[in-house]
């Protein structure tokens, strides 16, 4: 697939991982639409990039389906997420540790569903934001890494609704497989780790090997778009040493 004049909506595409991504498919000339809630960065990125801007909050319902309905995107990537509260199992309240459930899983739930039932023109692709945390747990973050599993299900369910309804849309879950400083998220859950083990951010970060920065994340997830040889698969992990590799392909 090449992306040039293709229309893309990302979702948390104000900063971090999301900044990143959309400015490596501006660079291949796609057309993006970035939803965040933050008027400020929103017009920070539409000033520096020329992208397209809606304020919006992803667990909003309603909007969800607007904006896949007026949009139509060939592309949508559900980036957007919480940064998870962090602490140990015994010290985290029940609306700590459920807090990425009630964000990063209903906002996922609710786009999902705009993309089945407005629904997405045949050939379109859905992007669903995971993590590795979704294979490995996260012990120091609560829900977080049954949130980020369930996200993965509801991926390869998704291609169930749309192969049962004929829709020809493509849902595929992408795994940062590393903690990555500058895009909130990592920055906490690197400050939680190394602090319990006595060390500074970037050296627990420099355990995962080569760095991925927020726009080689970008390039890497262009990669999964444009290559064929991840067109068929269901589920990708990304990391600054492999590249891509498909953790799970399509079912036979």
């Amino acid at each position: 697939m090449t992306l040039k004049d293709k229309t893309v909506v990302v979702t948390g595409g104000s900063r971090g991982l999301g900044l990143g991504l959309v400015e490596a498919l501006v660079d291949q000339g796609a057309k993006v639409t970035v939803v965040a809630r933050g008027p400020e960065a929103l017009k920070a990125v539409a000033d520096r990039l020329g992208v397209a801007t809606i304020q919006a909050d992803i667990t909003n319902e309603a909007a969800a389906h607007q904006i896949v309905g007026d949009v139509r995107p060939d592309i949508l990537v559900l980036n957007a997420g919480t940064t998870p509260r962090m602490g140990r199992l015994d010290q985290l309240s029940w609306t700590d540790f459920s807090m990425v459930w009630e964000t990063d899983v209903k906002a996922g739930l609710y786009w999902l569903q705009a993309a089945l039932n407005v629904p997405l023109n045949p050939g379109s692709r859905v992007l669903v934001g995971s993590s590795g945390a979704a294979v490995t747990g996260s012990q120091m973050s609560g829900g977080y890494g049954g949130s980020k599993r369930m996200l993965w299900f509801m991926a390869k369910y998704a291609n169930g609704v749309s192969q049962e309804k004929n829709l020809g849309i493509r849902f595929q879950a992408i795994l940062p497989r590393m903690m990555i400083l500058g895009t909130g998220i990592g920055d906490a859950a690197a400050s939680a780790y190394a602090a319990s083990m006595g060390i500074t951010p970037g050296v627990f970060v420099s355990r995962f090997g080569s760095p991925m920065p927020p726009r080689a994340f970008g390039n890497r997830v262009v990669s999964v778009l444009e290559d064929p040889e991840f067109a068929e698969g269901i589920v990708f992990g990304l990391n600054g040493d492999d590249g891509v590799t498909v953790m799970e392909g399509a079912a036979a």
